[in-house]
């Protein structure tokens, strides 16, 4: 679909499709046997940098961006708070990666909001809450009704974000 829709902004593409690629392949880190998650972490965090260039090209102000930046930290505040706890305590090596992670994807999420678009900001919140659900469910407690609504949340997401080239 990326590659087929006729964007508002011709260079934002190219990022979106790196974003999608990024994607692809921390889903097959994640889905195979071995415990890569660190490796599926790694290439996600990757896919929301490429996200965030894309969304930065062409969107919003330095005031508008921080604003969605401030937004997004309370809701990190909130949320990360027992993951962080439960990895400090049994997962101590994941800290770094993680941590790193719920940056750049809030850092993502703040570039959508200061982009404007609908749909990049309905993708970009999907994603996040799909990617909330995941350290819930992996580090907090699981919940049977979870792998679904990630599954769900997450490519929906995906298709926000995608959506949003054409807006």
């Amino acid at each position: 679909m990326a590659v087929v829709l006729h964007p508002t902004h011709a260079d934002r593409r190219a990022w979106f499709v790196a974003a999608l690629a990024l994607s692809l392949l921390g889903d097959v880190f994640l889905m195979l046997e071995a415990d890569l998650f660190v490796a599926g972490l790694g290439s996600f965090l990757l896919a929301h940098v490429a996200y965030t260039v894309g969304l930065r090209l062409h969107g919003g102000s330095l005031g508008t961006w921080l604003a969605g930046a401030a937004a997004v930290a309370a809701v990190d505040v909130v949320l990360a708070r027992p993951v962080f706890a439960t990895v400090r305590r049994r997962h101590r090596q994941l800290l770094g990666p993680v941590a790193a992670y719920v940056v750049v994807i809030s850092v993502m999420v703040a570039s959508a909001l200061a982009n404007a678009a609908l749909l990049a900001v309905l993708g970009a919140a999907l994603f996040f809450a799909s990617d909330t659900l995941i350290a819930w469910e992996r580090f907090v407690r699981s919940r049977p009704w979870a792998p679904m609504a990630i599954i769900v949340t997450y490519h929906l997401g995906q298709a926000g974000l995608v959506l949003s080239l054409a807006r």
